[in-house]
């Protein structure tokens, strides 16, 4: 399998001087380098360069994946704008790390894969696909938290079998509008992998997002009542902060309007409960799908027996004809319209001159070994 990895970096809050540009420079000739950007494809080889210290020092979002499956997403956001503290009770092993550096909080989203893995993705990924989940965070909006959190879990179900930690394990806040996440949070959670039905089960708990038009007068309001100190804090941020407090100031006004959900800590859901919820609603979807698709495949075939009954003779030497061909797919279409005609005699109570012409076929065609095989599948009687 040929390899293949993807490594982009983005500088939003400010864009690198000549200097850093120039030490970005030194750890890669191939890649195209911008005081904003850095992308490069590896399809033999791989960066030299340290992922982790270039998005302390340099970069506000890391992007990689590989196709052998691996997968990993780094932001950095000003510590003001959400805390190590806030973000901490979402954090999972291997998946969601976070830590703090230079005044900065940095969320560490990965998924890790053994070499060999098949490839992962049906689309490729950029940046401008998840840059977006900063200006949510900072808002207050902490469902890419949890959409991590529920990763972790959905990873840890597939190798551990440990009901008692399971059991212990208890779920972090659950954040409002788990049932609708946006753009960012959807891709968010495509690529890290999660359980569909998990995400349902867990959203559950979720009460409706906060409306996205803000009440300009409400607003207006909550600014006139904030101190003067806080005020002039905010004009001082504006005014040298390589990031707008806009966001952080809409969730301080959310957080102060918002009326708290109906759950508490103790009514946090354990993973147990999420995985079991999972696992019945997955079984219980899967059967209503199969349940569909054995009624939409038994409407067809009264739809081609309605048809087949004004001209049997017809389908019985084109059986004939498609065997003659002597390929699979001839074969396979002969079968489908063999069960076609036994269904189609069997209206009426038997299946007598149906056998009595197969047997034939046998007979006539019994050293064709792959028909056979067709023939024993779909149970057609031995002479």
């Amino acid at each position: 399998m040929s390899e293949y990895q993807y490594y982009e970096f983005l500088a939003l809050d400010r864009p690198l001087d000549e200097d850093e540009v120039s030490r970005v420079r030194a750890l890669s000739t191939r890649a195209d380098i911008t005081a904003t950007r850095f992308v490069n494809e590896y399809h033999w080889g791989e960066f030299k360069g340290d992922t982790t210290k270039l998005v302390e020092q340099f970069y506000d979002a890391h992007l990689y994946y590989a196709n052998w499956g691996s997968r990993r997403l780094v932001l950095r956001l000003p510590a003001g704008s959400l805390t190590a503290k806030e973000a901490t009770p979402y954090a999972m092993d291997d998946v969601l790390g976070v830590w703090t550096r230079s005044g900065h909080t940095l969320l560490d989203f990965s998924v890790s894969a053994e070499d060999g893995c098949e490839w992962e993705f049906e689309t490729s990924y950029t940046l401008a696909a998840f840059v977006g989940l900063r200006a949510e965070l900072a808002a207050g909006d902490q469902r890419p938290l949890y959409v991590a959190w529920l990763a972790g879990l959905t990873a840890w179900e597939l190798v551990e079998d440990d009901e008692e930690n399971y059991a212990r394990q208890v779920e972090p806040p659950v954040p409002a509008g788990l049932a609708s996440l946006t753009g960012p949070q959807r891709a968010l959670a495509d690529f890290l992998g999660i359980d569909a039905d998990l995400l349902m089960v867990a959203a559950e708990a979720s009460q409706p997002a906060p409306a996205d038009v803000v009440d300009r007068t409400a607003l207006a309001a909550f600014l006139a009542g904030l101190p003067a100190a806080d005020k002039d804090a905010l004009l001082v941020e504006a005014a040298l902060g390589p990031a707008s407090p806009g966001p952080g100031l809409l969730a301080r006004y959310r957080a102060a309007i918002t009326v708290p959900g109906p759950r508490d800590e103790t009514g946090r859901r354990t993973a147990a409960e999420l995985l079991d919820a999972a696992y019945r609603r997955r079984t219980d979807r899967r059967q209503r799908e199969q349940s569909t698709r054995a009624r939409v495949a038994a409407e067809a075939q009264e739809a081609r027996l309605d048809k087949l009954v004004r001209n049997i003779e017809q389908a019985w030497r084109e059986v004939d004809g498609l065997i003659a061909q002597k390929k699979a797919s001839a074969y396979d279409a002969a079968v489908v319209l063999l069960g076609d005609l036994r269904a189609l005699e069997g209206r009426t109570g038997g299946t007598a001159e149906f056998d009595r012409r197969v047997r034939e076929l046998r007979a006539a065609h019994r050293g064709k070994p792959s028909l056979m095989q067709r023939f024993d599948e779909m149970r057609i009687p031995r002479s």
